[in-house]
């Protein structure tokens, strides 16, 4: 570890300590505000599926512009103000069901702003990381941060859940919305510069989210790379739709049995997130984008071969498998965008890929469940597995399979490239 110079950046720890804090926040948050929906409020099914849709429709309607304001305000102060804001919103919520006035607009209304303060912050963190750290720094810092957003896709569910067993859905919510301040005062002391933003001159909205959506797609490798993840998010959404029903009914499990059997996601996210650092930094940052996904993702069509007695550990092997190859990809992949991108354009780059991979996953889900109607669950999970068994040729047959290992920012046109050092 003392060689880890990351340990020793005072800036990063803080930095880290408050993303950390932030992502407990976000997923112990989207266990407990359904849970309040669902038991407080006796929430109906559509109502429920309004709530999950409020929580997600902001990288839809917003991720765009988002990344122009990104790339025309300071980072830290914008992850900041996300911070207070999603805090004192969902602050809001046990403080309305302690006056007796809490009700299913209120959570969907929260449900909806928090997203807002979600796409601000990640996109913000995202384009911060490599001033602080520098570009040589960012796959050992996307690595520290992917284990703590692992940690707490992991344990986030199961700590809500507890919390709420406690004090109650609503009295669990103070704990959220005291995260996302402790996650701002994080950020706060750290005392890192941060380059001013250039100027942008009378540049008009329009023409500056267009710019970031061609640089996306006009390079072959960056265009490959959110090809892969969105064909990958597409079949991981159209899965989730029939999962439990495969689970439950076609397999036989118990709901016990099957939290534990997805869980196995986790498992395999979190080694992910440990070893990522270590396994890119040997298989070269480029080979594992395209390699990971190669040799990782096929697990799952051991998915729609599980069956009950021990043929249920193929989906567990399965899923530990996949979470693994997922988190190094990402390690990876995001390592790279950060790394080829030019400061000035950081945040709208981000905001393309997040539209085009996080915007899929809502039309996967509707196209799972109508195939699961039209084909039958296990046809369908047999079409998931082999789509994202496929989704890697994207990355296998682009440019990345052939380019050197030394990355640089790439030219963008009318302005000369930045210096990789």
């Amino acid at each position: 570890m003392t060689g880890d110079t990351l340990w020793r950046h005072r800036d990063f720890r803080l930095f880290w300590a408050g993303d950390t804090a932030s992502q407990f926040g976000t997923f112990v948050g989207r266990t407990l505000l359904p849970l309040l929906a669902a038991t407080a409020l006796a929430a109906t099914p559509l109502q429920m599926g309004l709530l999950t849709a409020a929580e997600n429709a902001a990288f839809l309607l917003l991720g765009l512009p988002a990344g122009v304001w990104v790339d025309r305000l300071r980072r830290r102060p914008l992850m900041i103000g996300a911070d207070l804001f999603r805090g004192l919103l969902l602050l809001s919520v046990p403080l309305a069901w302690w006056l007796d006035v809490l009700t299913l607009a209120h959570l969907v209304v929260v449900a909806a702003l928090v997203g807002v303060g979600t796409v601000f912050f990640d996109l913000s963190y995202q384009s911060y990381l490599p001033s602080l750290v520098g570009r040589e720094k960012l796959l050992e810092g996307n690595a520290k941060l992917q284990v703590s957003q692992s940690v707490a896709n992991v344990a986030g569910p199961g700590l809500g859940g507890t919390l709420a067993g406690l004090v109650g859905a609503a009295g669990a919510m103070v704990t959220v919305g005291a995260s996302y301040l402790a996650s701002a005062w994080l950020l706060w002391r750290v005392r890192a510069g941060e380059p001013p933003p250039p100027s942008h001159g009378t540049a008009r909205l329009r023409a500056q989210v267009a710019e970031g959506l061609r640089f996306v797609f006009e390079n072959p490798a960056l265009r490959a790379v959110t090809l892969c993840t969105a064909s990958g998010n597409l079949m991981g959404g159209m899965f989730t739709a029939v999962e439990i029903l495969f689970l439950t009914r076609d397999v036989g499990l118990s709901a016990g049995a099957v939290g534990w059997v997805l869980a196995c996601h986790g498992v395999g996210g979190l080694l992910g997130a440990v070893t990522a650092g270590r396994s890119v930094a040997r298989l070269g940052l480029l080979r594992a984008i395209w390699l990971v996904p190669l040799v990782t993702w096929p697990a799952q069509l051991l998915v729609p071969l599980t069956a009950p007695g021990w043929r249920v550990g193929l989906a567990a092997a399965a899923f530990v498998a996949v979470g693994y190859g997922v988190v190094v990809y990402n390690v990876a992949q995001v390592s790279y965008r950060q790394a080829v991108c030019p400061d000035r354009l950081l945040g709208r780059m981000n905001a393309s890929v997040r539209f085009v991979v996080w915007g899929v996953l809502p039309l996967g889900s509707l196209l799972g469940g109508v195939l699961g109607e039209w084909l039958g669950v296990r046809a369908t999970v047999w079409l998931t597995a082999a789509g994202l068994a496929l989704s890697g040729l994207w990355v296998l047959l682009s440019p990345l399979r052939r380019t050197p290992e030394r990355v640089r920012p790439v030219a963008h046109p009318g302005q000369e490239a930045a210096s990789g050092e």
